[in-house]
């Protein structure tokens, strides 16, 4: 007979799927704490039913416009910073795509964005990202820029999408039939993947340029207005990727 601390190691090592042959396996054994070890094997395995129950609402969009092909979902980051670019994600998903765990990226922990990022990159038929600078949203308004970066991420998808599932807004200039869905990053699974791959594209953009300007904590704040970002701007001046439109009430521009 296994000891507890060897059915232990077994549970830390399953796989999902294994999961209902170690309750099998393990449910007449009368010792509390293989008991323990049971349950909480049920835990995962009803939690892991409830993900798969979540993904499938997730999928309802993509169900009621299945007549399309290559349903492109599309998102937006970094539209209220005071540094760094906007980034616009744009991800062509496979058509019976269930890639657990995707939501608002907003929602997910750095680790878990960073992980879904590479799982969606991998299986995703197309993405892209575009970007608008820190220049250019000073230029034309944040919201044009926003649709610029946007029609540079469709624009580098291959196959073209026939039909895109856009976050809360309607890209001008765009001729594919578009659909605006409001908190779409958290209804749609081609929309909360390209919420993730903007994410993390732009976080890992904004921890480059804290190793440039090390003063303003990049890495922490992602170019959002926190104090200490605000106390280093107000102390160091702005730096080139600040947008000068974002920091006028903290300091001269």
């Amino acid at each position: 007979m296994r000891s507890i601390n060897e059915i232990h190691k077994i549970l830390q090592a399953a796989s999902v799927e294994a999961l209902p042959e170690f309750i099998d396996t393990y449910s007449s054994d009368e010792r509390a704490g293989v008991r323990k070890l049971v349950e909480l094997a049920k835990k995962r395995l009803t939690a892991l039913e409830k993900e798969h129950a979540r993904i499938e609402a997730l999928r309802v969009y993509e169900e009621q416009y299945a007549e399309y092909d290559c349903i492109c979902g599309v998102d937006e980051v970094g539209r209220g910073p005071l540094a760094g670019p906007v980034v616009a994600g744009a991800v062509i998903l496979p058509r019976e795509c269930r890639i657990l765990y995707i939501n608002d990226s907003k929602q997910l922990s750095e680790k878990k964005r960073e992980e879904l990022y590479s799982v969606i990159t991998k299986q995703a038929v197309a993405w892209a990202v575009g970007y608008a600078s820190p220049e250019r949203i000073d230029e034309i308004n944040i919201l044009q820029a926003t649709y610029e970066a946007m029609r540079e991420a469709i624009g580098k998808l291959n196959p073209a999408p026939g039909i895109l599932l856009n976050d809360a807004v309607r890209i001008p200039g765009i001729s594919v039939p578009q659909v605006s869905i409001i908190k779409g990053d958290a209804k749609s699974i081609t929309i909360g993947a390209a919420s993730i791959v903007a994410k993390v594209t732009r976080d890992r953009m904004m921890r480059d340029y804290d190793q440039i300007y090390p003063a303003y904590g990049f890495a922490e704040n992602k170019g959002y207005g926190s104090q200490s970002h605000i106390e280093a701007l107000q102390k160091y001046g702005s730096t080139p990727i600040h947008r000068k439109s974002f920091i006028r009430n903290f300091i001269v521009t």
